[in-house]
């Protein structure tokens, strides 16, 4: 059996469940620097500290993926969250589920995430590997240390589409 699902266009209150959109907007920021800067405080939940995780930056050099795709797997990251922020204006996409012990089909959701937007994924939420719609870099927030912090789940006995 075919699995069809289409990107809707992300919002703070449709993503929440997975984790959080990082967007200035509705944020209101301080003035910092003399007025030439503003800041924008508590716009992510970064969760990397379990198991005595540190936070690491680091950069995703990201190829174009073609659509429909399908998806033959998911992947979580339980000891950490995971943000996603591109690195130029740009449209990427990202296919989550809740966590549990396996992604739950039934409760999957698809998300377009507009130019301007990044992603932070809570931990434990099921999700496809970046989905970039042209080859461009992404800064990435991410959990390093020991512990099992990835966890994989093959679903090539699915017949799971991504249409965009």
């Amino acid at each position: 059996m075919e699995i069809i699902f289409n990107p809707k266009l992300i919002t703070k209150e449709n993503f929440s469940k997975f984790g959080d959109m990082i967007t200035t907007n509705d944020i209101k920021p301080i003035e910092i620097n003399n007025g030439y800067a503003k800041r924008f405080d508590g716009i992510a939940n970064l969760n990397t500290s379990k198991d005595n995780g540190e936070t690491t930056i680091c950069i995703f050099s990201a190829l174009k993926r073609t659509f429909p795709m399908k998806i033959n797997m998911m992947e979580k990251h339980p000891l950490g969250s995971q943000a996603f922020i591109p690195m130029k204006e740009t449209t990427f996409l990202v296919f989550v589920a809740p966590d549990g012990n396996k992604p739950d089909l039934n409760k999957v959701e698809s998300f377009v995430v507009p130019p301007g937007i990044g992603v932070n994924y809570n931990p434990g939420t099921w999700h496809f590997p970046l989905i970039s719609t042209e080859d461009m870099n992404f800064l990435v927030v991410d959990r390093k240390g020991s512990g099992d912090n990835l966890v994989i789940e093959n679903l090539d006995k699915e017949e799971v589409i991504l249409k965009y």
